[in-house]
């Protein structure tokens, strides 16, 4: 899976860098090495915003794309809240797959017997 880390209104170093790398890596294991996940952390400048830090991602696989944003008062936390809410989406759409294929399995499967005399 290909990581694409933008930052705006906030200096993206190193150290977010390895974070999102590292929160990824599971992720990255259950998709396509053809995957593409666009990382946007931002800064909200309203002092009226609370959670003023904001990761969102956007993970594209093939015939889907999912995407998920947190906030928080702090990056690293925005960052794992986001991390975690897109593990969700890939486990469900895995699940919804595999689910699909064993049903059409077990259709085919009955269909040839129905054939055999």
């Amino acid at each position: 899976m290909r990581i694409v880390l933008k930052g705006r209104n906030v200096a993206v170093g190193e150290e977010l860098e390895e974070r999102v790398e590292k929160r990824f890596a599971k992720v990255s294991r259950q998709v396509s090495q053809l995957a593409v996940l666009d990382v946007v952390l931002r800064e909200e400048r309203n002092p009226s915003i609370h959670d003023s830090q904001v990761a969102e991602g956007t993970l594209h696989l093939k015939g889907i794309t999912l995407h998920a944003s947190a906030a928080s008062d702090s990056m690293v936390h925005s960052i794992n809240e986001m991390s975690d809410e897109l593990a969700r989406q890939v486990k469900r759409h895995r699940d919804k797959r595999r689910k699909r294929r064993a049903q059409r399995a077990a259709k085919a499967a009955e269909h040839a017997r129905a054939q055999a005399p």
